[in-house]
């Protein structure tokens, strides 16, 4: 189905800024995690992994 495939990357694009959002808030008013952004981090790699297979 390649309408799910589009929105799956849209969906994980939208968590992906959502949690650098909730990412950022918390070392803002709590201090850094590296964990938390450890986590952000692997969450862009899979983003832009599924948007590099998207394509294909």
């Amino acid at each position: 189905m390649p309408g799910s495939t589009d929105s799956s990357t849209k969906t994980m694009g939208v968590l992906t800024v959502g949690g650098l959002v909730a990412v950022t808030g918390y070392t803002v008013a709590l201090g850094s995690n590296g964990w938390l952004w450890f986590g952000w981090v692997l969450l862009v790699l899979i983003t832009l992994g599924m948007v590099a297979t998207r394509g294909s």
